[in-house]
């Protein structure tokens, strides 16, 4: 199984950051960077049907609400639910096995990144066995050179300056997807993960080689994009508030 993995995912894709760092004035950083567009271009027909599918949930909040408020009872709010869903044409959870189909292409993207950057024998060694046979030039990259500005690529941010941006990026990609909810569990969940999942990335990427940092940054910046073009700014958009018409005063006449 792990020789399967390495052959499909792993070898073609250390092979392709090589390529493109040999192409591109050994610049690993922006190997990554352009590897990661190529890669979510790639998976972005498995992207789609999921923004799409929280597109048309998003859409459909008043209603759900309005059933929500409705409806205290939970099994005949859940009724309700599934009608107006069918009625809609849509599933919620329509996005999910394009969701799960493309985490296996973004493991071994980050795999591949992780195996690209080594920097002991051991590692270097590991590399090689990778690298394809008939591409004598790729192994002659090796090792790569990983200084990149203030970074070494192969080592932490020590300004922690792509474990912010990270932060950032990961909160507006995020609340671009949230669903809007009157029940008060329900947002108050929201409110939580909104907060927690951004600064749990932003942990785990202090802890974590720059370069891979580089990865979550660009990579969440294209879904930042993706998801503009497809639903717009979402959750970023500021709730309008209703505001009650006036009465008009009576003339006297």
């Amino acid at each position: 199984m792990t020789e399967l993995w390495n052959m499909l995912l792993i070898r073609p894709m250390i092979n392709s950051l090589l390529f493109l760092y040999n192409v591109l004035g050994h610049n690993f950083a922006l190997s990554i960077a352009v590897l990661t567009v190529l890669v979510r271009l790639i998976i972005l027909p498995l992207t789609l049907p999921q923004l799409r599918s929280s597109k048309k949930m998003q859409e459909l909040q008043p209603q759900i609400q309005a059933i929500q408020k409705k409806y205290k009872n939970k099994e005949k709010q859940t009724q309700e639910l599934m009608k107006l869903y069918k009625e809609a044409g849509v599933n919620p959870m329509g996005g999910c096995l394009p969701l799960l189909i493309q985490w296996p292409v973004i493991l071994a993207f980050y795999q591949s990144i992780a195996q690209a950057l080594a920097d002991t024998p051991l590692q270097l060694l590991n590399l090689a066995k990778h690298i394809y046979p008939s591409f004598p030039a790729l192994s002659a990259l090796v090792p790569l050179e990983s200084r990149f500005l203030w970074l070494n690529l192969a080592r932490p941010d020590p300004w922690y300056i792509l474990p912010i941006l990270v932060v950032i990026t990961t909160w507006v990609q995020q609340k671009m997807v949230t669903m809007p909810t009157t029940d008060p569990q329900s947002a108050s969940m929201t409110q939580t993960m909104e907060i927690t999942m951004p600064l749990m990335f932003g942990f785990i990427t202090m802890s974590l080689a720059s370069g891979l940092a580089v990865y979550f940054l660009v990579s969440n910046v294209i879904g930042i994009i993706i998801q503009y073009f497809v639903s717009g700014w979402g959750g970023l958009r500021p709730q309008k508030v209703g505001k009650k018409p006036r009465k008009r005063a009576k003339k006297s006449r």
